[in-house]
C-alpha cells in the first residue's frame, strides 16, 4: 500500500514537474514572438491603410476610438490620421453572417479613396464578393463617390450603387459600415444619414 502510495505521490510529481517545465518554456516563446508579430500585425496595417488611400500614406497620429450609437446599438470605430486624410476601421453586425468589418479611406472633403475587408464570415461566392464588388470599375464601384453627396444606398432601395448579386444583405450592411465610419469621425451633415441607415432605425425588412 505504501509503495503503490509512493508511486502515486512520483507520478504527481512529475507531472506537476513537467507542466511547469511547459509554461516556462510556453512563457519564453511567447516572449521571443511577441515583439515579431507585433511588427507584423503594424506592418500589414501600414500595408491596409496605404491601400485604401490609393497612395503611400503615413499615420501621422495615434489611432483614435470613436464610440457611437446606431439604431440602438453602441459601436466602435477605429480613426487612422494619416498625411492623405483618413482611414477608418468600421463594422457592421448585420451582415448575412454576421460582422462584416472593413477599413475605408476617406479625403477630408468626404471622398471614398478605397476599402479592404478585415473580416467577414460571409457566403464564398456570394456576400464574399464585398471583397472586390465595390472597388474602383467593380460591378458596385463606390471610389470616388462623396459620403455627403451621393446616395450610398443600394440601388434596390432607390440609391447610387449595384447591389452584390443575390446578396442585398450584405451590400446594405458593407454600405452602412462606409457611411457609419465617416459619421461617426465628422457627425455633421445631418450625421451624414443615408437610405441603408434610415431603413434600419425604422424597422423595414432587410
Amino acid at each position: 500500500m505504501e509503495r503503490l502510495q509512493s508511486n502515486l505521490q512520483n507520478m504527481v510529481g512529475v507531472l506537476v514537474g513537467v507542466a511547469f517545465v511547459c509554461a516556462l518554456l510556453l512563457s519564453v516563446f511567447n516572449k521571443i514572438t511577441a515583439g515579431p508579430v507585433a511588427e507584423q500585425a503594424d506592418k500589414a496595417l501600414q500595408d491596409g491603410i496605404k491601400s485604401v488611400m490609393q497612395s503611400d500614406s503615413v499615420v501621422v497620429s495615434g489611432d483614435t476610438i470613436i464610440e457611437k450609437e446606431f439604431s440602438g446599438r453602441s459601436l466602435s470605430f477605429v480613426v487612422h490620421m494619416t498625411d492623405k486624410g483618413v482611414a477608418i476601421e468600421s463594422t457592421d453586425p448585420n451582415a448575412f453572417g454576421g460582422n462584416l468589418k472593413v477599413l475605408v479611406g476617406f479625403a477630408e472633403d468626404g471622398e471614398i479613396l478605397g476599402y479592404t475587408i478585415l473580416e467577414s464570415a460571409e457566403t464564398p461566392g456570394l456576400g464574399a464578393k464585398a471583397v472586390d464588388w465595390f472597388l474602383d470599375d467593380a460591378p458596385g464601384d463606390i471610389v470616388g463617390l462623396n459620403v455627403w453627396e451621393d446616395n450610398l444606398t443600394v440601388s434596390k432601395d432607390g440609391g447610387d450603387v449595384n447591389a452584390i448579386t443575390a446578396s442585398t444583405i450584405t451590400s446594405r450592411a458593407f454600405l452602412r459600415a462606409v457611411t457609419q465610419a465617416w459619421s461617426a469621425y465628422r457627425g455633421d451633415k445631418d450625421d451624414a444619414k443615408t437610405g441603408a441607415t434610415q431603413q434600419v432605425e425604422k424597422g423595414g425588412k432587410k
